[in-house]
C-alpha cells in the first residue's frame, strides 16, 4: 500500500500591508488639521494705510539738529568734533533739547571705546528726554 500522502500548506510570511497603513495616516493627518483650522478664528485689525499726496515735498531735517558724540578707548568724548568732558555731557545735552526742535543724537565709538562709557553717554541722553538717538555700529577714528 502506497503511502497517502499529507500535504502540509507552506507558511506565507507575515508581511506589513503599507497601503491601508498609509490610508490610517492620512485620515489622522487631515483630521488634526481640520481641527486646528477650525480652532484658530482668524482675527485681523483695522489699518489706515498711508496715501501719497501731492502736497509739498517733505522738509529736510535741519543740520542743527543732529550732534555727534563720540567715545575713544582713552575715555576721551567728543561733541561734534570738539572734545568734552563728560560732566559737560549732560548740561549739553539738556541746551541742545531747549534749542533744536526735534533734536537727535548720533552715539559711535572708535575701537578701543569701552563699552560703559558708551553706554553711559547712553543713559544721560535718555535722562535728558532725546528720544530720537542712533548707535553707529562701524568704528571710525575718534573726532572725526
Amino acid at each position: 500500500m502506497e503511502g497517502t500522502k499529507i500535504k502540509i500548506p507552506v507558511r506565507k510570511k507575515a508581511r506589513i500591508e503599507i497601503i491601508p497603513l498609509i490610508d490610517v495616516v492620512f485620515f489622522l493627518l487631515a483630521t488634526f488639521v481640520l481641527f486646528t483650522l477650525s480652532l484658530n478664528r482668524i482675527q485681523s485689525l483695522p489699518v489706515d494705510l498711508p496715501v501719497a499726496s501731492q502736497d509739498k515735498p517733505k522738509e529736510l531735517p535741519n543740520p542743527n539738529d543732529n550732534v555727534s558724540i563720540q567715545v575713544s578707548g582713552d575715555g576721551a568724548i567728543f561733541w561734534n568734533k570738539e572734545l568734552i568732558d563728560m560732566a559737560e555731557v549732560p548740561s549739553r545735552l539738556a541746551f541742545f533739547k531747549t534749542q533744536s526742535e526735534d533734536p537727535r543724537i548720533m552715539i559711535s565709538g572708535d575701537e578701543k571705546a569701552r563699552f560703559g562709557l558708551t553706554v553711559g553717554v547712553l543713559d544721560e541722553v535718555r535722562k535728558a528726554g532725546i528720544v530720537k538717538f542712533s548707535v553707529e555700529t562701524r568704528t571710525r577714528a575718534t573726532g572725526k
